[in-house]
């Protein structure tokens, strides 16, 4: 039997003490802006960091990430395997629910179940799991289909609701974003450092301390308030003015004016996140198209004549101002997999994608629509204009669909493959290159294959990827990565731009950790 336990009591009272702990009496507001909303208080609804970061400061999972991303425990004290396929979790006791009642091994088993329902959009982590069982009160199984070489680091973001509360509310499954409404869609009730105040969508929503919340607070926050600025200039504006404490999306060219600004600070670290494109490979015929009768992206040609065209160190070192490193592969460093000697970009190349859209059978280029969101990643409009130029060059007519990316996601994520050619981003939940295999690439069925929005099948690839799920052996993983790569550098199913630069701004007496997956925890923030 593993059993991976606690620290000492005295030691993790070492670990978690803080060096800027403040009295109540100097608890603070914090004030932060971002380009775009949380699109749902529901956890299930949507694979997407800023909402799973934003509810992760309310909902809580079994195992946290602390600072550097390690695992620590959270609602699980300790955990040990009993067998190669079934993991035991002993749940802190005295835990309660934000209105007070006891937290308890049936809503873990409600979550995982409530997790695996059709509508929800957190499948993939838990489709390793057969089931969750109840041992006790506060003991829980869970039993997988096959040894799971990375189980903890899928739970972290399993974030843990109360049974009795979406029972109580008519909430037990999760609802498509845009197409159904429930309770849970509004409002949010957990065992986290922070409670839900108000919600106005698309404009502000506040959370205040929770007084009921299990841990030592590292924070001495009473009250956050995050607002939602679309305008960058505007944006920057309400920093520079004092009306807002930090914000979460910095524009490139506004950085060195902050820096020269007295008060103020800016803070960059790379990020875990690859920003790529997508094709649809699955219609036979792309609606936003001229072509007709056929889908061009279904040809390897045409993918990699779209790759030849664009020049991505322009993009990164122009558009994004040096804040993206061009890459080649579909997870970057940091990420578990990450192959150095396989992340070189083949050099733009027109004149080789003109030939390649001729073999291809389209010797004058064809006509399509591009889905950009205007409000997610660094530069994102922008990149997908520069793409479009880049693109017209060899003779493929972009028509540019930017929009929010409320309604970008709902687009792109629709079961029915509803985009033609898109630009998304993506960091693996579990810091390893499975998650990407698994959830962007692999054949669509249910499970796996969940944000696979272009529909790319791969047999091959599929049972490469459900041997790397369950190898054991860190060589011979690696060594199967390492093939996925190729594979893919090969058949082109996406087009990998770069890895992005997390920029973040606030005011020099605001103290809070900037983690490479671009979360942003209030638990770690200390208004000096």
């Amino acid at each position: 039997m593993l059993r991976f336990p606690l620290p000492t009591m005295a030691l993790l009272a070492a670990l978690t003490a803080s060096p800027f702990a403040l009295s109540t009496a100097q608890a603070a507001t914090l004030r932060w802006a971002n380009d775009g909303d949380v699109n749902a208080m529901d956890p299930a609804t949507r694979q997407e960091t800023v909402q799973l970061s934003f509810l992760a400061n309310i909902y809580e999972p079994l195992v946290r990430r602390n600072r550097d991303l390690g695992l620590d425990p959270a609602l699980a004290t300790s955990w040990e395997q009993t067998s190669p396929t079934v993991w035991r979790f002993h749940l802190r006791p005295g835990v309660k629910w934000q209105d007070g009642s006891p937290f308890t091994a049936d809503d873990v088993v409600f979550t995982v179940k409530r997790v695996e329902a059709p509508n929800s959009q957190m499948r993939a982590p838990m489709s390793p799991v057969k089931e969750a069982r109840k041992i006790d009160d506060l003991t829980v199984d869970f039993e997988t289909f096959v040894p799971d070489p990375i189980f903890l680091q899928e739970q972290t973001n399993l974030l843990i609701m109360s049974k009795a509360w979406c029972e109580a509310h008519n909430a037990t499954e999760p609802v498509t974003i845009g197409k159904e409404d429930n309770y849970a869609l509004h409002n949010a009730m957990g065992t986290g450092p922070f409670t839900l105040v108000s919600r106005e969508p698309d404009r502000k929503t506040v959370v205040e301390k929770n007084p009921l919340w299990w841990d030592k607070p590292e924070h001495n926050l009473d009250r956050v308030e995050f607002n939602v600025i679309a305008s960058a200039p505007t944006r920057v504006a309400a920093l520079l003015s004092g009306e807002m404490d930090m914000i979460y999306t910095v524009p490139p060219q506004d950085i060195a004016r902050i820096k020269q600004t007295e008060g103020l600070k800016i803070l960059q670290t790379p990020e875990l996140r690859t920003i790529y494109l997508g094709f649809n490979q699955t219609r036979a015929e792309l609606p936003s198209s001229n072509v007709k009768g056929k889908n061009p992206f279904k040809d390897e040609k045409v993918r990699e004549a779209v790759a030849l065209a664009i020049d991505e160190p322009a993009i990164a070192t122009r558009v994004m101002l040096g804040l993206g490193h061009p890459t080649w592969e579909m997870w970057g460093p940091g990420v578990n997999g990450y192959d150095a000697a396989l992340d070189v970009r083949p050099k733009v190349d027109p004149a080789k994608s003109k030939q390649l859209l001729a073999d291809a059978g389209y010797p004058n280029g064809f006509q399509v629509a591009l889905d950009c969101p205007t409000d997610r990643y660094v530069m994102d409009e922008q990149i997908c204009t520069a793409i479009v130029s880049m693109l017209a060059r060899v003779g493929i007519k972009v028509d540019l669909i930017a929009q929010t990316k409320s309604k970008f996601f709902t687009k792109i994520n629709a079961p029915n493959y509803d985009t033609d050619f898109y630009l998304l981003g993506w960091t693996p939940a579990t810091y390893d290159a499975h998650n990407v295999l698994y959830t962007l690439l692999n054949t669509r069925n249910g499970k796996r294959g969940e944000v696979n929005n272009g529909g790319y099948s791969n047999p091959a690839l599929d049972e490469l990827t459900d041997k790397i799920g369950i190898e054991t052996d860190p060589a011979k993983r690696s060594s199967m990565i390492h093939q996925s790569i190729e594979m893919l550098q090969q058949n082109v199913p996406t087009v990998p731009l770069h890895q992005q630069v997390i920029v973040w701004a606030a005011k020099t007496n605001i103290q809070l950790a900037q983690p490479a997956d671009n979360f942003f925890p209030y638990r770690f923030v200390q208004v000096k």
